[in-house]
């Protein structure tokens, strides 16, 4: 059957193997954490940190390139804890925030590419993606930051599900808003980094929105959205990895468009009637009063 021998085709090589299963798990990830981004109306900060590890990415590869990795996720959570600072000690919005620390971190970025080069991933690679960069180390963190990622969800799921819907009533009531945040944005940057070579620099915030938009459109359910999320990042990670080695394009890119034409699909079916709801899921477990007690 010809169709059979198109889907086993690309699987006799190694590195389509690999990055299957990479952009999979990548798609995977960026689904899950993004449910907390879209809901609290953080879109755009992974737009702005996405930038921001791209500094991190440019810069130490000039000066200890076999470590360019590591410098990028300090300089990403760095970034993050700046901007969640500058937002609660100034008049500045967060969104202002953002555009300051991290537009200003990816010019740095790409004027240090300009003018040095790199010893490491290719400046395109780094900004739209390319499973072909992919090495054992980073499928390694990409394992460790998912674990990380779904153990502090899991540990800290209340306070996170709290403050995620009433910050000002969470911290009232005895919950550390600012740790809170605080941890999601460490564990956001994280996840960006693991899937900077994946998805790309520009591409990687359409994935931190596009699963959870859709399954927002889907449930009124928090936990429902969780899953479907992460289901339809890994679908579109699996899919536009399959897509892209027939159409020749970045991995990247064609994760992307898989996901905006399921945007568009959802869109259709529901009438995106989940994106005019900014509260009141119906998970009775995020109902209940919620105490000093259920959240710690």
């Amino acid at each position: 059957m010809d169709w059979w021998h198109t889907i086993v085709e690309p699987l006799q090589f190694a590195f389509f193997q690999k990055g299957l299963v990479v952009a999979t798990l990548s798609g995977a990830l960026l689904g899950f954490i993004g449910v907390f981004i879209v809901l609290r109306g953080m879109s755009y900060i992974g737009h702005g940190l996405s930038h921001a590890v791209f500094g991190g990415f440019a810069a130490f590869q000039l000066f200890a390139a076999q470590f360019y990795i590591l410098g990028a996720g300090v300089w990403g959570i760095v970034s993050a804890l700046a901007i969640t600072q500058v937002t609660r000690r100034s008049r500045l919005g967060a969104d202002a925030a953002i555009g300051v620390v991290t537009t200003a971190s990816f010019a740095l970025g790409v004027a240090l590419f300009a003018k040095f080069g790199t010893s490491g991933p290719s400046f395109d690679n780094a900004l739209f993606g390319s499973i072909l960069g992919i090495t054992p180390v980073q499928i390694i963190g990409l394992v460790a930051v998912i674990f990380i990622t779904a153990a502090f969800v899991f540990l800290r799921y209340r306070p996170l599900l709290f403050s995620t819907f009433d910050p000002e009533v969470a911290d009232v009531s005895g919950v550390s808003v600012s740790r809170v945040e605080a941890g999601l944005m460490i564990v956001l940057s994280l996840a960006i980094l693991a899937t900077l070579t994946i998805i790309g620099v520009t591409l990687v915030a359409a994935m931190l929105v596009i699963p959870a938009v859709i399954a927002r459109m889907m449930t009124d359910s928090f936990g429902r959205m969780l899953a479907y999320s992460t289901i339809v990042g890994a679908i579109c990670g699996l899919l536009g990895m399959y897509l892209s080695y027939f159409a020749g394009v970045p991995s990247g890119t064609m994760i992307v468009l898989v996901g905006a034409v399921f945007f568009v699909i959802v869109l259709a079916i529901t009438g995106g009637k989940g994106l005019r709801r900014t509260s009141g899921l119906d998970d009775h477990s995020a109902a209940e009063p919620v105490s000093m007690s259920t959240v710690q």
